[in-house]
């Protein structure tokens, strides 16, 4: 029977469009024996990401070794608010005070300890037999894994313009696509498909034989 992996995009606070993909996710695969992948980007912007982190930190409680939830810059920058003068500012400035509202605070420092703690425990990068799985990208020139931590979580040129077979298909986030549809190339898969902007949802789905997504699943906002 065929594994199926379910690469799910940039949420950003959009919790109502999390539950109603995760419940299509659930029809989809049925019986099948399936992974799930996040791919970072879970806060800000949206006035739920408390309701996202909710949802997101009970999946890793019971879904156990079945589910990967990757940090995306978002996470990193909500980090860095601790940990870098100015980071304060910086995330704020970035879709922060929506996720403040969105736990009925208003300063940084009574943000829940617990999601702190779980967005700082999470990893930039997963893969499987043909995939990488990561927030941003790499930096073409090289094959595998990008040691580059930042570029995982930032990168958009030169990955998104060179042709550049990293030697697993990358199935990334990072840059919304405004169309509503994922930026499918031969050696990469962008599932960004700007739900935080009004447009949708994605979940690629990934099998072991192949590289590319054999199909997509979306919801609206």
């Amino acid at each position: 029977m065929t594994h199926l992996t379910y690469a799910i995009g940039d949420i950003h606070g959009c919790a109502d469009a999390l539950e109603r993909l995760l419940a299509e996710i659930a029809r989809h695969s049925g019986s099948r024996e399936h992974h799930l992948v996040f791919l970072g980007d879970y806060i800000d912007r949206v006035p739920d990401s408390a309701g996202v982190l909710r949802i997101l930190q009970d999946l890793d409680r019971t879904e156990g070794e079945r589910a990967t939830f990757l940090m995306g810059n978002h996470e990193r920058m909500v980090l860095d608010a601790y940990e870098k003068p100015f980071g304060v500012t910086a995330w704020l400035e970035n879709g922060g005070r929506s996720t403040l509202m969105s736990f009925g605070i208003r300063d940084p420092e009574e943000l829940p300890r617990d999601a702190l703690n779980w967005m700082s425990g999470l990893d930039t990068v997963h893969e499987d037999e043909r995939h990488y799985y990561v927030h941003a990208g790499f930096r073409p020139g090289r094959m595998g894994i990008d040691p580059d931590v930042e570029a995982r979580l930032w990168i958009r040129q030169p990955f998104l313009t060179e042709d550049f077979d990293f030697g697993k298909h990358v199935v990334h986030g990072h840059t919304p696509q405004k169309t509503g549809r994922p930026d499918v190339h031969p050696f990469r898969t962008n599932i960004d498909t700007a739900c935080v902007f009004g447009c949708l949802l994605t979940a690629g789905v990934f099998v072991h034989e192949a590289g590319p997504a054999v199909e997509f699943l979306q919801v609206g906002m």
